[in-house]
C-alpha cells in the first residue's frame, strides 16, 4: 500500500538521520578517546544515509513527487524571499473586501534590482496553516496580486511569483465572493503586463489557484514538484469515488517536472540539492535564485510589447499538438 504522508513514507530515513543528529550531539560530551570512535560511527551512519538517499529519490514514482513536493520541511515562499530578496517590504489587503494570507507579496530588491514578488505561502504548525488557509487563496488573494501585478506594471518592475498551493480555496465563502472571477482577472492581468514575468514551482502547482498567478513569460519548476489541474486525491474521488486512490491518480495526471517540461508547460527544470529542497534550503535557494536571474536576464532585451505577445503565445500553443493527432486520424 503507497505511503500517505511524507513522514510515513520517509520513515527509515528520518530514523537513521536523527540517530545521526544524536551522535553528532554525545561527541563533545564524550572524553578525548572516546570521540575517534564515535566519529567512526558518524561517518559510517552518514554513509548508509546517502546510500539511502541515493536509492529512495532514484527511482520517484508521480506519488512519491506528491509527498515530497508536500513534505513539511521544505521551503515555502517567504523562505525563498528571505535567502535570495533584500528589502522585501509585504503589502497586504486588495482594497476590495479584505486580508488573504495564503498570498503574499510585495517589492524587493534582486542583486540590486527592483522586483516585485509574488506567491503562495504555507504554514509550518496547524496555527500557522490555519492562518494562511492551508495556502488555498480566496478571491481577495488573487485581487491583492493583482494590485501587485498593476503596481509592477506601471513602476516598470519585472514581476516574479512563487507557485505552492493544492488549490485554490473551495469553500462556500469564496464562490459567493466570486473566486473563479478572481482567478480569471488575475490571469488577464498577468497577461496585459508589460515587463517580464517569472514564475517558479516549488511545491504543489495545483488547479486554477496555481495558473492564477503563473501566466508567464518563464515558468520554472523545481525538480521534486508537481503541476497539475486537479490534486491527486481529488481527481481519485472523481473519477473513482475513492481518495485513497491518489496514487494512481497521479501516474495518470502527468503531474512531475519531467512531463511538464515534456509537454511544454514549463521552460526549465531547477535541479534540487541531494536528497530534496528540504535537506538543504540554503542550497536549494541558491540553485532558485541562480533561474530567476538567467531568466530575468533573458527577457531583458524584449520589448514590452514583445513581452506581451510572447506570453500569450505560449499559453496559447499549450495543447495544440492534441488538436493535431485529432485532425490526422479523421483524414
Amino acid at each position: 500500500m503507497a505511503a500517505k504522508s511524507w513522514k510515513e513514507w520517509e520513515r527509515p530515513l528520518l530514523e537513521l538521520e536523527q540517530s545521526l543528529a544524536q551522535l553528532r550531539a554525545r561527541i563533545a560530551q564524550e572524553p578525548e578517546h572516546r570521540r575517534e570512535e564515535l566519529l567512526a560511527k558518524v561517518a559510517e551512519y552518514e554513509r548508509r544515509r546517502d546510500q539511502h538517499i541515493q536509492v529512495k529519490y532514484s527511482r520517484l514514482g508521480p506519488w512519491e513527487k506528491v509527498l515530497v513536493a508536500r513534505a513539511e520541511p521544505r521551503p515555502y515562499t517567504l523562505d525563498y524571499i528571505n535567502a535570495i530578496f533584500e528589502e522585501f517590504l509585504e503589502l497586504d489587503g486588495d482594497r476590495l473586501y479584505g486580508s488573504d494570507h495564503a498570498i503574499v507579496g510585495g517589492p524587493a530588491l534582486l542583486h540590486g534590482q527592483a522586483v516585485m514578488v509574488v506567491g503562495h505561502q504555507k504554514g509550518r504548525d496547524i496555527q500557522d496553516r490555519q492562518y494562511r488557509n492551508f495556502a488555498m487563496s480566496k478571491p481577495e488573494g488573487y485581487r491583492k496580486a493583482i494590485r501587485l501585478f498593476e503596481m509592477a506594471d506601471r513602476f516598470g518592475l519585472p514581476v516574479i511569483t512563487f507557485v505552492d498551493t493544492p488549490a485554490a480555496d473551495p469553500g462556500v465563502e469564496s464562490e459567493s465572493r466570486g473566486i473563479s472571477e478572481a482567478i480569471a482577472s488575475s490571469m488577464l492581468c498577468m497577461f496585459g503586463l508589460r515587463v517580464p514575468v517569472v514564475s517558479i514551482v516549488i511545491g504543489e502547482g495545483g488547479s486554477g489557484g496555481a495558473i492564477g498567478i503563473a501566466c508567464a513569460n518563464v515558468v520554472l519548476m523545481q525538480e521534486h514538484a508537481i503541476y497539475s489541474v486537479i490534486p491527486p486525491e481529488g481527481c481519485a474521488a472523481i473519477l473513482w469515488r475513492k481518495p485513497e486512490e491518489g496514487p494512481k491518480a497521479a501516474a495518470a495526471l502527468k503531474l512531475t517536472a519531467t512531463s511538464a517540461l515534456e509537454f511544454d508547460l514549463i521552460d526549465r527544470i531547477v535541479e534540487e540539492p541531494f536528497g530534496g529542497a528540504h535537506r538543504d534550503p540554503l542550497a536549494a535557494a541558491e540553485k532558485v535564485q541562480e533561474a530567476l536571474m538567467t531568466s530575468l536576464q533573458a527577457l531583458d532585451a524584449m520589448s514590452p510589447d514583445a513581452l506581451k505577445a510572447q506570453r500569450y503565445e505560449k499559453f496559447r500553443k499549450m495543447g495544440r499538438f492534441a488538436e493535431a493527432v485529432l485532425a490526422e486520424s479523421r483524414d
